[in-house]
């Protein structure tokens, strides 16, 4: 029996090369199907995301050439995949596929949404009957790993993004995001990514402002929001609670004297401008009004390194979390493979046991209630006792890690029948 593992991600292989491999989710089912029928694969399922296309085995025989069936499906030329590809079995790949869970092995150390995307994987190929014992036991303890690592580490707690650090430090400055308003100033990428964490995490409403009016009604309809001329956008700034800047704009477009006129008109009530632009649509100088606060994309960059620096050292913790529960998963599946075993050996022995009272029955002739129940006693007695020794032993070679040579030698000893693995 052998669980085989091969993939390429975003460490080994360029987005190129990925999306080739890439397998969309209404294929899915069709692709699980054909692993299971390629020859070899008794249980199997695929995972396929933006970063990552690994593809999982367990086989009976242990003789499952996963390369083979990526060759088959894909119609690729080796040479485009095979310097990415890499290739996990047994130990290595239980360890692999715990570290996917628990988003250790994810282009940001820590985010959630791995976790979703593996059940989401086990479940499709559940559905389509892919899944057996062992993938199950594997999926089931790879969610439980990846919640003891959300729950007994800070791995998920720092922000490593441009866009969670504004929201951490508007939660800082706000205590709470609920009911605040957002302008968006510019309507770049980063800076939309930042308004929807804000509205994400609470803010209420948004304004977007841009010197092309028709992208800023895009993008506000895009948010439920008001789109604002930005001729405009002196007059109407100070109603928000929060300002992400993102334009293009050469020079400043916020001095001080804006800030001085935005706090008087909301009666000393903070705000948070957050400059994401480059250069700087904020003069640095609006940090010395009171109740303003502005945090450039040098400073944002600098908590982001600060997150990455803290999720590193919580990985550690998440590590050793993953490496034990390798540990005890494997202890598992040990025990697993000598319960055939011991369940052979005491039919064995009860199947004996009763030959001889049979046996017996014919030599006393009949047997009063009492008799019956004495003879049970003892012989039952006799068997468990002779049993003890060797279930021990099985069941302490699978800690040991030899159950194998352990299960070969009972068999022997007793005559049992091999079950076919």
């Amino acid at each position: 029996m052998k669980l085989q593992l091969i993939g390429i991600n975003h460490k080994t292989a360029p987005v190129a090369v990925r999306e080739r491999l890439a397998i969309p989710e209404s294929h899915l089912e069709e692709a699980i199907k054909r692993l299971t029928a390629h020859p070899g694969v008794d249980e199997g399922l695929i995972l396929s995301t933006c970063n990552r296309v690994e593809v999982v085995a367990h086989s009976n025989r242990g003789d499952a050439d996963l390369r083979g069936f990526i060759r088959e499906y894909f119609h690729l030329e080796p040479a485009a995949y095979e310097p990415h590809l890499y290739e996990y079995q047994e130990h290595d790949a239980v360890r692999h596929w715990f570290r996917v869970a628990a988003s250790l092995d994810s282009m940001i150390v820590g985010e959630p949404q791995i976790l979703g995307q593996v059940k989401e994987a086990y479940t499709t190929a559940r559905g389509v009957g892919a899944v057996g014992s062992r993938l199950d036991q594997l999926c089931t303890r790879a969610f439980a790993v990846a919640k003891r690592v959300r729950n007994e580490t800070a791995i998920g707690l720092s922000p490593v993004s441009v866009a969670s650090v504004g929201v951490e430090l508007a939660k800082k400055i706000f205590g709470s995001l609920t009911g605040k308003k957002v302008y968006l100033v510019g309507a770049g990428k980063m800076g939309e990514l930042a308004a929807r964490h804000l509205l994400a995490n609470g803010a209420s409403s948004i304004f977007v402002a841009n010197r092309t009016f028709d992208r800023a009604e895009r993008l506000a309809r895009a948010f439920n929001g008001e789109a604002i001329h930005f001729d405009e956008l002196y007059q109407t700034c100070d109603q928000a609670d929060i300002v992400v800047t993102s334009t293009g704009a050469p020079t400043a477009i916020f001095r001080r004297e804006h800030g001085e006129r935005f706090i008087n008109r909301r009666k000393g009530r903070p705000m948070f401008f957050i400059d994401i632009a480059v250069p700087r649509n904020v003069d640095p100088t609006m940090n010395k009004v009171d109740g303003i606060f502005v945090y450039d994309i040098d400073d944002l960059q600098q908590a982001v390194a600060a997150g990455m620096a803290n999720r590193a050292s919580h990985a550690k913790e998440a590590e050793a979390i993953v490496d034990s529960e390798v540990q005890g998963f494997e202890t598992r599946l040990r025990s697993l493979d000598a319960v055939p075993t011991i369940v052979a050996l005491q039919e064995h022995l009860e199947a004996i046991r009763q030959e001889e009272i049979l046996r017996a029955r014919g030599r006393l002739g009949q047997l009063s209630p009492d008799q019956e129940h004495a003879i049970t006693a003892l012989t039952r007695g006799i068997v468990n006792k002779i049993l003890h020794t060797p279930i021990s032993v099985l069941k302490d070679s699978a800690g040991r890690g030899d159950v194998r040579s352990t299960v070969d030698l009972v068999h022997r000893m007793f005559d049992l029948e091999r079950n076919a693995d």
